[in-house]
């Protein structure tokens, strides 16, 4: 019977490693988040829009208490797009395009929240990681026959961040995020009048002790709706119907203008 002892011991150490990982599986955080809205309606008056983003952290089972509290970084990201950008110089007196780039598959928005500066959230590996920051985020160019996401201190790209911002399309804010108490935050998501039509993505990321501990997700639509959804649907549904309509207003427009000034 002495043989079996040592078989019964190991059986045990795994039982008991087994009920550790439990417990420490049991003691984790979660995130619950909504969004003030689900669906934004534009039309042509819409001159922009601003979603609330509200979330609560849950703490489950044993979960350690945060000795220095938590920390969220919230990521909007719009509909992709490849979008060009072009850069002017003078030649002979006169300012023409003389080089360009084109950014492939990007974001048409892309905002990234926190509650406080990026660096002391977590450390610049982490926040590489997680494309925490326009300077970790991925903005692939086209240049020549080659693909690839440039220094961060490439002209066009700095030009085209620069540009994104000034149409209020990319946002970078680390004081966007407000916490209402220790486990409830809330933070306001503004979106332009620029702001495309389809889906968004929200991701939100909770961290503590220079760690990200637990992430959600959630989503929003930009939708048009009126006469121009009647519009667009036509277009996409009725191309060629479209087509001769349009063709035909054309045509009486020019008819009409031609009758109103006409000179006799």
């Amino acid at each position: 019977m002495r043989r079996f002892r040592p078989l019964a011991g190991a059986v045990s150490a795994v039982w008991l490693l087994l009920l550790m990982m439990l417990s420490v599986a049991a003691a984790k955080e979660r995130l619950v988040v909504s969004l003030s809205n689900q669906r934004v309606s534009i039309n042509s008056v819409f001159s922009g829009a601003t979603l609330v983003l509200f979330g609560a952290i849950e703490r489950e089972g044993a979960a350690p208490k945060r000795r220095f509290g938590y920390d969220i970084v919230a990521i909007v990201t719009g509909p992709r797009q490849s979008l060009l950008t072009l850069r002017k110089d003078r030649v002979i007196g006169i300012w023409v395009n003389v080089e360009s780039r084109t950014f492939l598959d990007v974001p048409s928005y892309l905002a990234i929240l926190a509650n406080r500066p990026f660096n002391q959230i977590a450390k610049p590996a982490v926040l590489h990681k997680l494309k925490v920051g326009f300077d970790k985020t991925i903005l692939t160019q086209r240049i020549g026959p080659d693909f690839a996401d440039v220094v961060h201190k490439d002209s066009f790209r700095q030009a085209f961040l620069r540009l994104q911002g000034e149409r209020k399309l990319y946002l970078e804010s680390e004081n966007a995020v407000t916490f209402l108490a220790p486990t409830l935050f809330r933070a306001s998501v503004p979106l332009p009048a620029e702001a495309l039509v389809g889906s968004y993505a929200v991701e939100v990321l909770l961290f503590a002790e220079g760690e990200m501990i637990a992430r959600t997700t959630s989503a929003f639509e930009i939708s048009k709706v009126g006469f121009e959804r009647f519009v667009v649907v036509a277009a996409q549904d009725y191309g060629l119907l479209y087509g001769i309509v349009a063709v035909m207003m054309a045509l009486t427009t020019g008819w009409l203008a031609s009758i109103v000034f006409r000179r006799d």
